[in-house]
Formats: structure tokens, C-alpha cells, sequence
């Protein structure tokens, strides 16, 4: 046999294949895996093969992300960060600081603050104020479901106690009506409207910086899941498309054209066009994100029957359907006919609903066409229909981060939905359990794109780090290897690429060396694991210092 360009040796090894075995070699020619299996691989060294020496380290499937705002996160990157921080008083400093570092910018804008550093989840105009009163600030919040504006950005906006929230948003308001500061969802847009837009140039540097991260964290490959305007975000679509191009996308990318829920049918045949031109290279844009409901936090996500107030009382509010529900069956339908993949954005238990009925809608009327169509975040599922997932084919894209004891989820969360309904939250050992596929990813940048610390709350159903030991829902933790394979072979599969996701000959060698063995190390470390070396199709594109 011919010699091979890469071996791995002295193993461990794990392919990741249904019988989950476990191999001590694997060699790559090429983009390709050549062969898996002990010291029979290593007559496959040559003079010209490069020899890795796996001595305590572990080879995994490289990891994908089936949910991402690659380009969106990189350029995030680049403005004010509020991440990794919940005090007030830090938020502050770091927008005075980051004004004053930019003195010539119209706009201070960024994102990363955290609903649970403030009253209610809302902060007020008047803080900003304090520390930028001059030019209009727009912030994002984690979750980029709500925005923080200060007063100057508020009346170049127009936004008065006269203006009326928007169907699919709300102005949080002062007592007199006055715009207070936060807006949620769709309401961020009228303010968002107005930041000078970021150039292709822009998203292109941000696309690349996003890269680097993402490699770093061993991904391979992801579905960035909002390609379009939306809310006064340009398109990242272009930044692809220049990095596909150029050879500069070393990553396999799927992108999920966004479904305008202002608009009806009209717009598939322009999805159809855009999916013509948004194939380049590794990128293709086979999928379109639909949006059906908002977050719980701020009562958007859309419930089978109506939030709870501060006093455990039901209220006359159960969420919003952004899109109408039998209208969804029927564009869901078209969309399927047409092989588009589906992207739901499911929160809420009737959003989960709502989308598994237009996938069942799909199915009657076309039959099983192989479309893959995936519902994201499923925060709340319904009992009732766990198992329609495996059904129906719909595959449960988990993004297993935000299933843990936080100050997000105790306070602005559990109470308002009840005991009963909290208990139905991010089921995934139950998912699995009734024959659902799962996928994984992160929502990057409204939570860490690491691949292990999703891999760690999955299995310890708990925070990396966690002071307490509380435990959230233990009955719905997973297994190391079937964590492991929601980021590898079920984001692979939700992806498209059929010829990933497992270490098997024949495979591209898409693939991940950690720094130590999970399976013989401590669940409570798993967080705690680098990545030394990443590798697309055999060229190494993360090597750590």
C-alpha cells in the first residue's frame, strides 16, 4: 500500500461510530482517512508521512457546531465585549472605557450583558447615560433577543411614549410611558436601524477572527443560522462568499437563509436564487432559518398556556408565534418540496409544536425527501411530544450550555413558568430515550462556542466551575459518548456532510486532538480539556502553543 500522509499512533482513539469503538491508529492520504485500527497502520509510515504520537492524548471526529453566529461573533469581538462579567459597576467602566477609547466613532455599540445584573432583567437608559451621554449607545444582550439604548439613541430613533411596540416586540417602558431603555426582540430594530452598517471588509475580518476561535475550540465545520438582514444586522452572507472564494474558508460552513417573518410565500422564490448563488467552495447555503418564538426570559417564548407573574398567578400572556402557525405548515411544505432544509428557532413548548406539526405537514404532502430538518434550543418540550421527533425525522439541535442552575434560570426563569413546566426543560436524555437525533451547538456569540464546556453541562448537567452541587433535571443528562456525538456525527449529519463526523476510512479527515482521554479522566473535568491540534480534510489548521 501506498504510504500515508499522516498517522496517528499509540492511540486512544475514538471513532465514534455506532458500536463506539476504540482504535490505537489512523492514518490520512490526502483530504481522506486511509485507515483505522492498531499496529497494522503503522505500515502505512513512510519516509515523507508525519507521525503524531498520541501518548496520552485523545483523537476525536473534528467537532461542528449546528447552531452559530460565526460572523455576527467575530465582528463582536471587535467592539465593546460585556462578556464574562454580571456586575453593573464593570459594564459601565467598560463602556466608558471603550468610548473613550473611540473617540471618533458616531456610534458605541457591542454586546455581552446579562439580564440577571439588573431588576427584572431591564436596565434603564439613565446608566448609560452616566457614562455616555453625549452619543447614542446600543448594547445586545447575551442572547441578542433584547437591547440596552441610552437616551441620546432613543430620540435619534424617534421612540416616544406615544410609539407603539411592535408586533413582534415590546418597548419597556418608564410609568409615564417613556421608552426606558431596553427593548425586546423586535423592537430592538428601531433603533438598530440607525448604527452606520459594518462593511464587507468588516464582516470579512470577522468571519476570519471567528475562525481562528472556532479551530482553536477543534470545530470543523458549522451551520451559521441566520443569513440575511435582520434588525440593522447586514448580511454575512458576502463574508462568505469572498472567503470561500479566495481559499481563505478553511472550515465546512452550511448557512440558513433567513425567513423574513413580515413576509409570506412570496419570498421562496428568492431563497431559491440566493441558494443558487451561495455555493462556493466549502460554503453552501442549502437551509432556511425560521424563527417561530421568542426567549423565556422575557416572556416571547411561545407556551402552550400562559407565563406565571411575581406571585405564581397565571397571567394573559403565553408568548408570541412570529409566524402564523398554519401558515408555517404551509410554507414549510413548499420549502420541503423544494429540498430546502428547515432551521426552526423552537423555544417554547408550543413553538416546538407549532414547527413538529409543520414538519408532519411536510411529510404528508411529500414524503420523506431526506431534507433534515432540525428544531433549535427546545428549552421547553411538552411530554406529549417527545416522541414525535424520531417520527417525523425532526432532529433535536441541543445546545446543552444553558441546561444548568444560573442566575438566569432561577430567577427570571423557573418562577414564571411553574413547576411542573420547568421540570420539561432541555430534555435531552429524554429526547434521546424516544429515538430523537441529536445535534449540538452553542448559539455563539449569545453563549461560549466550546464544544467541551457543552460536552460538560450535557454530562454534569451543571456548570463548568459551579460553586453549588445542584443539579439541574439529572434525569436528563447524557452519556460522554452520546454528548461527544451530538457535536461530531449528529451536527455532521444535520449538516449535510454524511462523509464526516466519524473516524472511518473513507471519511474526510476532519479531526481533534485533546490534551487528555475524557473517558478514563473525571466527568467533573471534562471542561477543563484543550484542544492541541485541529485538522480540516487533513491540513492542520489549529496547532496549540
Amino acid at each position: 500500500m501506498p504510504e500515508a500522509d499522516l498517522v496517528f499512533t499509540r492511540g486512544p482513539v475514538h471513532t465514534g461510530d455506532a458500536a463506539r469503538t476504540r482504535a490505537t491508529s489512523l492514518a490520512v492520504t490526502g483530504e481522506r482517512i486511509t485507515a483505522v485500527g492498531h499496529d497494522e497502520v503503522r505500515e502505512l509510515i513512510g519516509p515523507g508521512t508525519e507521525v503524531v504520537d498520541l501518548t496520552g492524548k485523545l483523537l476525536l471526529p473534528g467537532f461542528q457546531d449546528a447552531h452559530i453566529h460565526a460572523v455576527f461573533g467575530g465582528t463582536e469581538l471587535a467592539v465593546c465585549d460585556l462578556t464574562g462579567t454580571v456586575g453593573v459597576a464593570d459594564y459601565l467602566e467598560r463602556i466608558r472605557a471603550y468610548a473613550d477609547a473611540n473617540p471618533g466613532q458616531a456610534w458605541i455599540t457591542g454586546s455581552g450583558w446579562s439580564m440577571e445584573s439588573f431588576e427584572g432583567g431591564l436596565p434603564t437608559r439613565q446608566l448609560l447615560d452616566s457614562v455616555v451621554p453625549d452619543r447614542p449607545v446600543y448594547l445586545t444582550n447575551r442572547d441578542h433577543h433584547g437591547a440596552w439604548a441610552n437616551t441620546r439613541a432613543l430620540e435619534l430613533a424617534g421612540l416616544t411614549r406615544d410609539t407603539p411596540d411592535p408586533a413582534d416586540g415590546r418597548i419597556e417602558r418608564e410609568p409615564d410611558g417613556t421608552p426606558g431603555g431596553t427593548l425586546q426582540e423586535g423592537a430592538t430594530g428601531l433603533v438598530a436601524r440607525l448604527i452606520p452598517p459594518s462593511t464587507a471588509a468588516d464582516r470579512l475580518d470577522g468571519l476570519l477572527r471567528a475562525q481562528r476561535l472556532l479551530h482553536s475550540l477543534g470545530i470543523t465545520g458549522w451551520q451559521d443560522a441566520l443569513l440575511g438582514e435582520f434588525n440593522g444586522q447586514p448580511d454575512p452572507s458576502d463574508a462568505y462568499l469572498a472567503a470561500a472564494r479566495s481559499g481563505a474558508l478553511t472550515a465546512r460552513v452550511t448557512g440558513a437563509l433567513w425567513w423574513d417573518r413580515d413576509r409570506g410565500a412570496e419570498q421562496i422564490p428568492e431563497l431559491v436564487e440566493r441558494r443558487a448563488g451561495l455555493s462556493q467552495g466549502r460554503f453552501r447555503a442549502g437551509s432556511v432559518k425560521i424563527m417561530q418564538d421568542g426567549i423565556a426570559e422575557n416572556f416571547t417564548a411561545a407556551m402552550t398556556s400562559p407565563y406565571l407573574d411575581g406571585c405564581g398567578c397565571a397571567t394573559a400572556n403565553s408568548g408570541l408565534s412570529f409566524v402564523d402557525p398554519a401558515a408555517l405548515r404551509g410554507y414549510v411544505t413548499e420549502l420541503d418540496a423544494l429540498g430546502f432544509q428547515v432551521h426552526f428557532h423552537a423555544l417554547g413548548d408550543r413553538a416546538v409544536r407549532e414547527a413538529l406539526d409543520a414538519v408532519e405537514a411536510a411529510l404528508a404532502a411529500n414524503g420523506r425527501r431526506g431534507t433534515r430538518h432540525h428544531l433549535a434550543h427546545l428549552q421547553v418540550v411538552h411530554p406529549d411530544d417527545l416522541d414525535r421527533f424520531a417520527r417525523l425525522g425532526a432532529i433535536a439541535n441541543i445546545q446543552p450550555l444553558w441546561a444548568a442552575h444560573e442566575p438566569q434560570m432561577d430567577e427570571l426563569t423557573i418562577p414564571f413558568l411553574g413547576p411542573e413546566r420547568a421540570a420539561w426543560q432541555y430534555p435531552f436524555g429524554a429526547l434521546q430515550r424516544a429515538g430523537a437525533t441529536l445535534a449540538a451547538g452553542s448559539d455563539w456569540p449569545v453563549s461560549s462556542p466550546d464544544p467541551l464546556a457543552g460536552v460538560h453541562v450535557a454530562v454534569n448537567r451543571r456548570e463548568p466551575g459551579a460553586a453549588d452541587g445542584r443539579v439541574f433535571l439529572p434525569e436528563q443528562r447524557l452519556d460522554l459518548a452520546s454528548a461527544l456525538a451530538a457535536y461530531t456525527a449528529g451536527t455532521a449529519h444535520v449538516n449535510g456532510h454524511d462523509d464526516a463526523g466519524t473516524l472511518t476510512a473513507g471519511h474526510l479527515a476532519d479531526l481533534v486532538v485533546l490534551d487528555r482521554d475524557l473517558f478514563t479522566a473525571p466527568a467533573e473535568e471534562i471542561a477543563d480539556a484543550r484542544v492541541l491540534r485541529t485538522y480540516v480534510g487533513g491540513r492542520l489548521v489549529h496547532a496549540a502553543d
